[in-house]
């Protein structure tokens, strides 16, 4: 599998392309809550490669969120970059400490990057034709500095690269506005910020949408490795897509088998999925 790279443009433009993104990040593996401790600490450390591993085992809950803000102003692969760099932010951030999971976490950061990004594109829209491509570089500029030192440019250091006076990158940034961001310090002695405050243990929960969609997922991607009939049958047992779970006699029934001969094919299945699948699968239980 060819290595996905971590960055603001972290899809390309062809369909295929980003078919094969969306192929990758499937086949990323999940990681436990241990994991997750063990690399926010790795992370405070300054380490590259755990931050890469948090981000990119993370990247599928991206695109979950990204289907959600469809149809507002950007299209999709534009809406998971954004939220990409959301999920960086967050794994940069993480409080393993606080005791509840990263991506409870994250997906507050990843809201927050899309949203402000549909925000944006809404009012530069609306912008003059002299102001917009003053808007478009800054932005361009922004997220390439960000890239660079890992944190919100000063004005001083955009003004220097888009050779524009401060006065005047002050007053494009108020057209292209985004107010007071979230993830804004709250004082210039205080790292703390606003998504942090918000997020207290009290009021965090997993966002069990985004869990049981992926847990979903991942179990239809277990299932792969079994034939029709077996998929059909163990869907069926469990209630998985179903309105309710079946019996074997039911089982039987539907596939013009005797109780046993159901029971036989379902404990093949589930001996099939137990050597394969199932580590998939760790992660969420």
């Amino acid at each position: 599998m060819r290595q996905l790279k971590i960055s603001h443009s972290i899809t390309n433009r062809d369909n295929s392309s980003f078919e094969k993104y969306l192929q990758d990040i499937s086949k990323e593996q999940m990681i436990s809550p241990d994991e997750e401790v063990e690399l926010a600490q790795q992370i405070k450390a300054g380490s590259k490669e755990a931050l890469d591993k948090l981000v990119k085992a993370n990247l599928r809950f991206v695109v979950s969120v990204a289907k959600q803000y469809q149809n507002q102003g950007l299209g999709l692969q534009d809406l998971i970059n954004e939220g990409n760099l959301g999920l960086i932010k967050a794994a940069k951030r993480f409080d393993e400490t606080r005791g509840f999971k990263f991506i409870s976490y994250a997906v507050w950061w990843i809201r927050q990057s899309i949203s402000h990004a549909i925000a944006d594109q809404s009012r530069i829209v609306r912008l003059p034709v002299n102001q917009l491509g003053a808007v478009n570089r800054i932005k361009k500029e922004v997220a390439r500095l960000e890239q660079m030192y890992n944190r919100q440019p000063t004005i001083e250091e955009i003004a220097e690269v888009v050779d524009l006076p401060i006065n005047k990158i002050g007053e494009v940034i108020k057209i292209s506005a985004r107010h007071l961001s979230m993830d804004a310090p709250i004082s210039t002695e205080d790292d703390t910020n606003f998504i942090d405050t918000f997020i207290s243990e009290e009021v965090t929960h997993t966002d069990s949408n985004l869990i049981k969609e992926s847990l979903v997922n991942e179990i239809n991607r277990s299932m792969e490795i079994l034939d029709e009939r077996e998929r059909e049958l163990i869907r069926m047992f469990f209630g998985i897509g179903k309105s309710h779970e079946y019996t074997l006699d039911e089982i039987g029934e539907r596939f013009n088998i005797t109780r046993e001969g159901a029971r036989q094919i379902k404990e093949k299945a589930l001996k099939k999925l137990r050597k394969s699948g199932i580590k998939r699968l760790k992660s969420y239980l």
